[in-house]
This record gives C-alpha cells, structure tokens and sequence, in this order.
C-alpha cells in the first residue's frame, strides 16, 4: 500500500511515517519511481509504534525492542527493559491518582459554603 493508505488506515500523518522510517521503526519498499510501498502488516505496526509512544517511550527504546518484537523472541536484556517501561508508567499512573485525588479536594472544598466560597454561574 502506499504512504497516504497506510497513514489512513494507522491514523496516523504521512509526516508520522517519514519520521518512523527515519528513525529506523518502520521499512517501505520502493517503485521504480521511488514511491514508497508497505507491506499489510505495517498498519499493525505503525499502531504498535503509537501505542509505545503513547506510553512515553522514547523512539531509541521504541528501535532496541523492535527486534525482538519482530524476532518474536525475548532476551533477559529485553525483559529487563520492558519491565524497567512498565514501572515508569505504573509510577506515572500512581502520580495521576495523586495528582486527581488531590484535584478533586480541591473542588469539594470550593463548592462548599461552609468555606466561604461562592459559585458564580455563567
């Protein structure tokens, strides 16, 4: 498929993909007028590569496990990484309750009389 279909179908910018394959995550064919050409797995992929993104990876982490992804193999190495990942996030998730729970106090204690607020509505 070329750049634009397969950009619709990850959801992802045409601008997106050119980084990806810059950055070594993500390989195009090319026609003979240099036109670039995924294989069908590359929406999988390409989502793959967004999600770990979205999760805060860096893309030189996002290219030291990719191998493995497409190897289909796990090292210790590789384990150890993905398990150091996941307690960055959990620990990010833990500072988003924190940072939630404390948010909402501060709107219990805003919408109470008591405290001497007033509410204005628009």
């Amino acid at each position: 498929m070329r750049i634009g279909e397969l950009a619709t179908r990850a959801g992802v910018s045409v601008r997106a993909l050119r980084y990806y394959e810059e950055q070594g995550l993500l390989a195009a064919g090319r026609s003979d007028s240099g036109q670039r050409h995924y294989p069908e797995p590359s929406v999988d992929r390409v989502q793959l590569i967004q999600m770990l993104y979205g999760a805060g990876l860096s893309s030189r982490t996002i290219a030291e496990l990719l191998p493995c992804v497409d190897a289909r193999v796990s090292t210790p190495e590789s384990q150890a990484r993905l398990a150091a990942e996941r307690a960055r996030i959990d620990e990010q998730i833990a500072d988003l309750i924190r940072t939630r729970d404390r948010l909402d106090a501060v709107i219990a204690s805003t919408t109470d009389p008591a405290n001497g607020c007033t509410v204005i509505h628009h």
